[in-house]
């Protein structure tokens, strides 16, 4: 099987590349570096992805997505966690699954309280602001596992999208006896694109959400109960969508 690496980006010049690239790819231990913890603390969060709850909105009647989604405000240094709330996008974003109000089982509080994953995202918001300036963040937080059981899973069955956000940070939790989930990222004005694949634990997409189109394409497995893990972080500045 044949698999496309990403080229990595320096940490030095994540700013840059969102700048004049649209996207940034970090490797694990480049993340945890931003993060200021060990991988470690990140691996210790994997286990949370066993226990998300079934995507019950799925337009094209699939089994294949569990999920959990919370949401948080970053100010500065402080992030503080908002009040459950449903996930919505305008359908010129999601034209599958736009327009509907979509409320998820929320992260775990054990996942919450973890520093690693405060840290994480405060680390994110920080790369945020770097580009667009020091600004609050509204920030939701997908869990998400696509699995095999329909025999083939669609990490974006919406197909090549926008989310309507300032940045999306996707990063790879884990992949578990499957193939595909190929990642692909297109100017959003522009002829050229990029792909290829992730395969380490907590590396890292960041993407400017107005100047790419992103999509994963759908996995199948090579053995039994095969997934793929990831972490989609969404930074909007202003408000959630469906506020204003």
């Amino acid at each position: 099987m044949s698999i496309s690496a990403p080229i990595f980006t320096d940490p030095s010049r994540v700013t840059e590349a969102l700048r004049e690239d649209g996207y940034a790819v970090l490797r694990p231990q480049d993340v945890a570096a931003l993060a200021g913890c060990p991988l470690e603390a990140l691996q210790a969060l994997v286990s949370s992805w066993d226990t998300l709850a079934p995507d019950n909105y799925l337009k094209d009647g699939g089994r294949y997505r569990r999920r959990r989604h919370s949401c948080f405000v970053q100010d500065g240094a402080q992030l503080a966690q908002s009040a459950h709330r449903a996930h919505w996008q305008p359908v010129e974003y999601n034209a599958l699954h736009g327009g509907m109000h979509r409320l998820f089982e929320p992260v775990s509080a054990q996942v919450v309280a973890q520093a690693a994953w405060q840290q994480l995202i405060t680390a994110l918001g920080d790369a945020c602001s770097a580009v667009k300036g020091q600004q609050p963040w509204f920030i939701e937080a997908h869990q998400f596992r696509i699995d095999t059981t329909d025999g083939i899973g669609r990490p974006t069955p919406e197909g090549a999208h926008r989310d309507g956000v300032d940045f999306v940070a996707v990063l790879l939790v884990g992949r578990h006896q499957i193939k595909g989930g190929e990642t692909r990222i297109f100017e959003a004005d522009g002829p050229n694109g990029k792909r290829f694949t992730l395969t380490e634990p907590w590396s890292l997409l960041l993407l400017d959400d107005a100047a790419v189109i992103h999509e994963s394409t759908p996995i199948q497995p090579i053995g039994p109960h095969g997934h793929r893990d990831t972490l989609v972080l969404t930074y909007r500045a202003k408000a959630f969508q469906g506020e204003n």
